[in-house]
């Protein structure tokens, strides 16, 4: 066995099996009996395998291999997650029958995935139990993962009870109860950090959803506007980019010291050409689903992200 010489962290793919074979193709990964496999390197995937994209079940099947093959790691993201409580039952006295309601706004969500798989209902059954069983963080040491926002006032006790970041059907049925720990904790993990629209207004994104919040930065150190937070797709209207952050909404924002590990997160959606957000922090979504790019990290050992190692292919219109 040659050692570890280092990781490939990998945005969210979305479906799009095809764009992540060309990426791990040209990261010197090779089929080697039916898995994708690297000589010296594992690859590390940020979640969101699933959803939106053309092929999720070959997508699945590539990444799950890798996983069980022991070439991989991949953690859950908020359409793993979304899946798995789609497809389990609440619990008794919840007042409701599963712990995501069956919904018109949710089957868009989950739609092109059940359609995928319509054909291999006991496939997706056992994949569903794998969501399950995906950790909501990998510490490294030098570096870490989660699909959307570290917030170490939340892992620190989900540590305590599940030091491997893996938790239990306890604490996924917990997560119906909102305001509850596990609520809490599937939410920011897997969503990140928001805020609200002022004066009760809605956004509709470019992907149809009408939302009272807009996603924020969790590491800028001295906002003063609504536009300096804001880290979506979607650009707030001019006259709410500028206005005035409150002294409380300040000081309720969640910031990711410079000081800290280095940390790779998906969910957000990037555009134009992939770089570090700041020395210790990657968001690595670049839409690939949207005919954006997938993107990986190769990291060696740095304390610090360097530039040179993001790599990337873009997503043809094919795909």
């Amino acid at each position: 066995m040659v050692e570890n010489q280092g990781y490939d962290i990998i945005g969210d793919v979305h479906g799009c099996a095809h764009t992540l074979e060309r990426l791990l193709e040209l990261m010197g990964y090779r089929v080697q009996a039916g898995v994708w496999r690297h000589p010296q390197r594992k690859a590390l995937f940020l979640g969101d395998i699933i959803d939106r994209g053309p092929r999720i079940r070959e997508a699945l099947h590539l990444v799950h291999g890798m996983v069980e093959a022991g070439e991989a790691q991949c953690i859950m993201g908020n359409h793993e997650f979304n899946a798995l409580c789609w497809e389990t039952r609440a619990p008794a006295g919840s007042g409701r029958e599963y712990l995501r309601e069956h919904n018109e706004r949710h089957l868009r969500q989950i739609g092109d995935t059940l359609e995928q798989f319509a054909n291999w209902p006991q496939e997706w059954r056992d994949f569903v139990g794998w969501f399950g069983q995906l950790p909501l963080f990998l510490d490294f040491g030098l570096f870490r993962m989660v699909h959307a926002c570290w917030d170490a006032r939340l892992i620190q006790p989900l540590r305590e009870q599940y030091p491997d970041g893996r938790v239990d059907r306890e604490f996924i049925e917990a997560s119906v109860e909102r305001g509850s720990f596990a609520a809490q904790t599937f939410d920011r993990l897997l969503r990140g950090t928001d805020m609200r629209l002022p004066h009760g207004m809605t956004m509709t994104g470019k992907d149809g959803f009408t939302r009272a919040f807009f996603r924020t930065k969790f590491w800028e150190e001295a906002p003063l506007t609504y536009g300096d937070v804001v880290f979506q797709p979607d650009a707030l209207p001019t006259e709410i980019a500028a206005r005035p952050l409150s002294e409380d909404q300040r000081a309720e924002l969640l910031i990711y010291g410079p000081e800290q590990p280095m940390l790779f997160v998906g969910h957000y959606w990037q555009q134009g050409r992939p770089h570090p957000i700041r020395p210790n922090l990657a968001c690595l979504d670049y839409s690939a689903v949207k005919y954006g790019k997938l993107v990986a990290y190769r990291w060696d050992g740095e304390r610090h992200l360097d530039r040179d190692h993001f790599v990337w292919v873009d997503v043809p219109r094919l795909d």
